[in-house]
């Protein structure tokens, strides 16, 4: 089972393998400089149903379906999915995996919650309440725009700080044996409220709570960002990124030469409307499967720190003018599968 490391890390004695994984974009997505790594990319953004709602469901229905191509497995091999979208009551989620038949725990950390599955999956996996488990999540631009500022037909301008809703689902197989990566350990955050009441900078909102989330890891394991490869964050664009730099700096555990953020790069910020960058749950789902997984498996990434961050908002508690908080959840994932132990680095 995992063991406890310092007041917020867990290291798995047993790390699961990430055995597979699938993406499926949109057509924006599919036009961006990642385009060409993606499972899937759809030019028609309805997915072929009649509201854009469904048409969410759809791309969970499919990314799922290409997951259990990919891995040779069938539905019933599952254990359970752990799966989250923006929507209330996650209905993309629930609509989309209904024809599976699997275990479903539904999950909500907004777009952090592609982190949050991985690593609750890990620890099932790890402790023995599940073999093989699926973790998932989604988004939809034009579902997230109706729910959370305006529908499209309003034809509302972005400010410059604003960031661009992924239409992107990413699915993960977590199991016992597999080829690298590896879940070696985890980090849950605290909900972090430096008083942002923007709802279009959401950068700015997300970054202390992956700064908070770092610091704490770090303290837990002894281990410094010189140790990692790559520390990636979901979706804080091009403020929160900068923001974040600057808190790293300021806690004495500086992260700019090796971080990168999957909002800056699944668009061209130069040549694409996207403003501060991407956003959504599952941006960083599907960038950190088409990215830097691959380069896991090949070997030229060994260690890394993933790090989805989510802005837990809502149009009530904006339209109430509460201050906007945030949350972020660690990943390490390692081509070791070897348990981690306090003291022996990360290479051991």
């Amino acid at each position: 089972m995992a063991h406890r490391i310092g007041a917020a890390t867990a290291a798995c004695d047993r790390p699961p393998a990430i055995a597979a994984w699938a993406t499926a974009v949109g057509r924006h997505e599919r036009e961006g400089p990642l385009g060409r790594l993606f499972d899937l990319a759809c030019d028609d953004a309805t997915f072929g149903r009649a509201s854009w709602e469904k048409s969410e469901s759809e791309l969970v229905r499919r990314t799922m379906g290409l997951l259990l191509d990919k891995s040779g497995r069938r539905a019933d091999d599952l254990d359970c999915v752990l799966a989250g979208d923006l929507l209330n009551q996650c209905v993309a989620s629930t609509y989309g995996l209904r024809s599976f038949g699997i275990p479903v725990l539904g999950l909500y950390s907004a777009c952090s919650t592609i982190s949050e599955a991985l690593a609750l999956g890990a620890l099932l996996l790890d402790g023995g309440a599940a073999g093989s488990a699926a973790a998932c999540a989604s988004s939809h631009f034009c579902t997230a725009e109706r729910q959370y500022r305006s529908p499209l037909e309003y034809g509302c301008v972005r400010p410059p700080t604003a960031q661009w809703t992924a239409t992107a689902c990413g699915a993960y197989l977590l199991a016992h044996r597999g080829e690298p990566p590896y879940v070696r350990a985890v980090t849950f955050g605290t909900i972090e409220d430096l008083g942002v009441t923007d709802q279009n900078n959401m950068g700015a909102a997300m970054a202390p709570a992956a700064a908070e989330t770092l610091r704490r890891f770090f303290a837990d394991t002894a281990l410094c960002p010189a140790d990692f490869d790559a520390i990636v964050t979901g979706d804080l664009g091009a403020v929160g990124s900068e923001l974040l730099c600057s808190l790293a700096d300021a806690q004495g555990t500086p992260v700019r030469d090796r971080h990168a953020d999957c909002g800056l790069l699944l668009f061209d910020r130069g040549r694409q409307d996207v403003h501060a960058g991407g956003s959504g749950a599952g941006c960083s789902a599907a960038v950190l499967a088409a990215v830097y997984l691959p380069q896991m498996r090949r070997g030229s990434v060994n260690n890394l720190l993933f790090l989805a961050t989510g802005a837990l908002l809502s149009p009530t508690t904006v339209q109430q003018g509460e201050t906007i908080p945030a949350i972020s959840h660690l990943v390490w994932l390692s081509t070791s599968p070897a348990p981690f132990a306090a003291g022996k680095g990360a290479g051991a």
